[in-house]
C-alpha cells in the first residue's frame, strides 16, 4: 500500500509568500497612525504651529489655511493606508476561512474512514449530527441555551 504525505498549509508561511515590501510599509504608518504617539506628536504640532504664527513667525495667519491643506491632505492619505490594510486583512481572513475548509473537509473524511473502522454506520452518524444541528439552531432562534443529551451523540 503506497502512503500518501499528509499536507496542511499554515497560514503564516502561505501569507508571508504574497505580502510585499510595500504592505509592511502601509502597516507600519497604519500602526503608528493608530497609536496614541501619535496623538501626542499631532497636538504639539499644532500647539508649537499656533503659537509661531500667533506672532513669533507669521506664515500661516489665522484661520491657518496652510495648516488645514496639510492636515486634510494627511487624512487623504491616512484614509487611503487604512482601507489597504483592511481589504488586506479581509484577503487573509479569506485565506483563513479556506484553510478552515481544507482543515474541516479532512477532518470529516478521516473521521468517516475511522468510524467505519470502528463499525460505525456513516449515516446513523450523520442523522445524530443533523438532529443536534437542528435543537442547537432551535435554542438560539428562541433564546434559551438547551443543553445536547450526550445519549444522542
Amino acid at each position: 500500500m503506497t502512503q500518501l504525505p499528509v499536507h496542511t498549509r499554515n497560514e503564516k508561511s502561505l501569507w508571508a509568500d504574497v505580502r510585499k515590501v510595500q504592505d509592511d510599509v502601509t502597516d507600519a504608518i497604519t500602526a503608528f497612525a493608530g497609536s496614541l504617539a501619535f496623538v501626542y506628536i499631532h497636538i504639539g504640532w499644532f500647539i508649537v504651529w499656533i503659537l509661531l504664527n500667533a506672532g513669533i513667525a507669521v506664515f500661516d495667519a489665522f484661520p491657518f489655511g496652510l495648516l488645514t491643506l496639510i492636515v486634510s491632505l494627511e487624512a487623504i492619505f491616512l484614509s487611503t493606508f487604512v482601507m489597504i490594510s483592511q481589504n488586506r486583512q479581509a484577503a487573509r481572513a479569506d485565506v483563513r476561512s479556506e484553510l478552515d475548509f481544507e482543515t474541516n473537509l479532512r477532518s470529516e473524511v478521516w473521521s468517516v474512514h475511522i468510524g467505519r473502522k470502528l463499525g460505525l454506520d456513516p449515516a446513523e452518524v450523520e442523522s445524530h449530527v443533523q438532529r443536534l444541528v437542528a435543537q442547537a439552531r432551535t435554542g438560539l432562534v428562541d433564546g434559551s441555551a438547551k443543553d445536547v443529551d450526550p445519549s444522542q451523540i
